[in-house]
């Protein structure tokens, strides 16, 4: 009954952006830390971007300046904003709940969604 969906990837040319969204429902959202994740192939999944509940951000030092996570407890979104897109970028991006206070990263996601994939290319 749980259940995140992510949507809003697609196939961009580098400086591109692009905004990712995921609907959440089943949980008390706004008690959940929430993060962006994404795997590449080849590659282990990493953490992207976090939100706490309380709106404090933590980001991956290849995004910084580039992404900005969000989110709307009333309507139990959370979103990535994704700017000046590089070809490193491309992964499938995965939204993630964890229970509050676990550190950040895909151990600690309780929840995932299905991913949504991202392609930067020219």
């Amino acid at each position: 009954q749980v259940q995140l969906v992510e949507v809003g990837g697609g196939m961009v040319q580098p400086g591109g952006s692009l905004r990712l969204s995921c609907a959440v429902s089943g949980i008390i959202f706004r008690l959940f830390p929430m993060g962006w994740y994404r795997q590449a192939p080849g590659k282990q999944r990493e953490l992207v971007a976090g939100i706490t509940s309380s709106g404090a951000t933590k980001y991956a030092d290849s995004v910084k300046g580039r992404f900005t996570i969000s989110r709307d407890n009333a309507k139990n979104m959370v979103y990535l904003q994704m700017n000046s897109l590089k070809a490193e970028d491309t992964a499938v991006y995965y939204c993630g709940a964890q229970p509050p206070f676990t550190t950040w990263g895909p151990t600690a996601v309780t929840y995932w969604g299905q991913g949504t994939q991202v392609t930067v290319s020219s």
